[in-house]
């Protein structure tokens, strides 16, 4: 166990690790060094035996030619010019040369012991290649006594005319006893390489692990709680720097252990101040901490109270979303005295995991949805509003078609009658899907303002002529009043004229005959004017007062629907001046008519408020 803890020493790694890079480097360059020396010096001794071949084969050509011409003059005469020739041209120790002529025989030999070869044929593949013309023929081989030797075989020509070859046959031993002593001279300069390298190792990891043990000491002081202590540094090095950083670290988690307290208060004052409720109980369950806000939410003391019973839920319900291992979420209404609808809290749990230990708590974190439903209830009522709409003319449209294709169509007065009613249904149902679009396009910013200098007194006389006919014949008087100085404002004359239109129509449509409309602009303030429509209609309850402006809500749903409104004029008109930065308001009580304020940004040309 010692022996592998020995191992896991940094030191003893530095160490391995410097030994093994100058080992590997060293062999590197020895098997390159090496494999050079010997390809340089193999080449270096065939070149000299190709020269010396080239050299004796260039001498010898004159002499083989004459004996290959006059084979029977001075036969010995010239064996032994030859033989002399080859023992005293050729420099190469422990070589042998044999001259042969053109049938492959042995003139010459170079080594007295092989006199016996003269006269004889030699047989060997480089010779018969050299006879046949080819100049390249070398090889290497080991003989019976385990020497590499090199062969080479040239041919000897005489005016393009082969007439005998040059046989070298020398000993390579000399050579790689030349390649041993480099290779025992390399080992040596490494094992000396790497012993300096163990000793310089052994020390540059003690100046690297001296201030590293340091360090763990420190740490281990700290981990107690010891802050007084400093660890020294030696140096403007890594470690050097690192023992800087590490002092600084334990002075700065001083300070932010002294500061602990500072941030549970700062904590606990967040807590307070949150917008959402916070519930933090223990491992029981219990309630342990909630904020201020909690508390407003639930309207009791949360403090010790199981949280099913703060929540209302059954305990193997709660257990069940706590043990989920991640958030879940629950709705939860609550009943309210002074609201129509119920208060509604989504509460979000989230378990509190302390390792190896599993759940130690929760977190319950109360948000108010209670304006989220009340537009969810909206967009239902929405729904169910259109869908009403059109399922009414729909089903008119489909009775009277069915009547007609039963034979209604036979009957001409009482066909036109059913068309005139399917068409007065259809062309419903057109204003209806038209003030859908158009209240859709103001919803998502796709009806832009068109904004023009427009004369508002032009303007409401215009508002005037146009419903003068509908007027008259209910008797109605109308009055259209501008005060001094109200000139030209900047507006989409267009759907301001539709708004003003929709007040207008209204206003006849709930005034009794004989009645009185006024329309009436004024200046409330210097940065705005407000056009005011008033009747002396049957008016509107105060309890209807608050939804007048929703969509599709009418006040006497069978009478609006008879008049052939859609229940969205209202709804379309506050989104065009909501468009505009104005402001829309209705005050009206039962039997004594109603006033519809719109109030607009009196903007002049240049986008200044006159």
């Amino acid at each position: 166990m010692n022996g592998v803890r020995f191992f896991r020493s940094i030191q003893v790694k530095l160490i391995i690790i410097y030994v093994l890079l100058i080992l590997i480097a060293m062999q590197l360059i020895g098997v390159y060094f090496i494999s050079t020396m010997k390809t340089s010096l193999t080449s270096n001794f065939t070149t000299n035996m190709n020269n010396q071949a080239d050299v004796l084969a260039g001498f010898a050509a004159d002499k083989l030619n004459a004996r290959t011409e006059k084979p029977g003059e001075d036969g010995q005469a010239g064996e032994d010019d030859l033989s002399s020739l080859v023992r005293n041209l050729f420099s190469i120790n422990e070589a042998e040369i044999q001259l042969i002529d053109a049938s492959g025989k042995v003139l010459a030999t170079s080594l007295s012991i092989h006199q016996e070869y003269v006269g004889k044929k030699n047989t060997t593949l480089a010779v018969s290649r050299a006879l046949q013309g080819i100049r390249d023929n070398e090889e290497e081989i080991i003989d019976e006594d385990n020497v590499r030797k090199k062969i080479i075989a040239k041919p000897v020509l005489y005016e393009s005319k082969i007439v005998g070859a040059v046989y070298m046959v020398a000993s390579m031993k000399e050579l790689y006893a030349t390649v041993n002593r480099i290779n025992r001279i390399f080992m040596s300069g490494m094992l000396i390489a790497l012993g300096l390298t163990g000793v310089l190792g052994i020390l540059l990891a003690h100046t690297i692990t001296s201030p590293i043990k340091g360090l763990t000491r420190q740490a281990a002081a700290v981990a107690e709680g010891r802050f007084d202590r400093q660890v020294p540094v030696h140096g403007d090095d890594e470690i050097g720097r690192l023992s800087e950083v590490f002092n600084n670290m334990t002075m700065r988690l001083r300070e932010a252990l002294e500061t602990n307290e500072e941030e549970k208060d700062k904590l606990a004052s967040i807590l307070a101040n949150m917008s959402d409720g916070v519930v933090a109980t223990d491992e029981q369950g219990v309630v342990m901490i909630a904020n201020r806000r909690a508390r407003e939410m639930l309207q009791s003391d949360c403090q010790g109270r199981p949280l099913s019973e703060l929540f209302d839920m059954e305990e193997r319900h709660l257990q069940a979303m706590l043990g989920g291992g991640g958030e879940s979420s629950t709705v939860i209404h609550r009943q309210h005295p002074d609201e129509e609808l119920d208060e509604v809290m989504r509460v979000t749990f989230t378990p509190i995991h302390r390792r190896d230990k599993g759940i130690s708590g929760a977190i319950a974190v109360l948000q108010d949805v209670t304006e989220q439903e009340k537009l969810e209830q909206s967009r239902r009522e929405f729904v169910a509003n259109v869908s009403h709409e059109l399922r009414t003319p729909l089903t008119t449209i489909k009775s009277y078609t069915e009547a007609l294709d039963d034979g209604a169509m036979d009957d001409r007065e009482l066909a036109q009658r059913f068309v005139s009613v399917i068409r007065n249904e259809t062309e419903r149902m057109i204003r209806l899907v038209t003030d859908l679009l158009h209240l859709s396009r103001l919803d998502s910013n796709q009806a832009p303002l068109r904004r023009q200098s427009t004369s508002v007194p032009e303007m409401l006389e215009e508002v005037a002529d146009r419903f003068s006919f509908q007027m008259r014949k209910k008797s109605i008087r109308s009055t259209v009043r501008v005060e001094d100085g109200i000139k030209h404002v900047l507006l989409d004359r267009d759907q301001i004229d539709q708004v003003l239109d929709n007040l207008v129509s209204n206003a006849i449509k709930y005034t009794l005959d004989g009645g009185r409309i006024e329309i009436v602009a004024s200046r409330p303030d210097p940065s705005s004017i407000a056009i005011r429509v008033k009747d002396t209609g049957i008016g509107i309850s105060r309890k209807d007062l608050s939804r007048i402006f929703d969509r599709f809500y009418r006040v006497d749903k069978a009478r609006s629907r008879n008049m052939g409104g859609t229940g969205l004029g209202l709804s379309i008109a506050r989104e065009i001046v909501k468009a505009h930065g104005g402001t829309i308001a209705l005050d009206s009580e039962p039997n004594e008519g109603t006033t519809v304020t719109v109030t607009l940004p009196a903007l002049q040309e240049g986008g200044a408020a006159s």
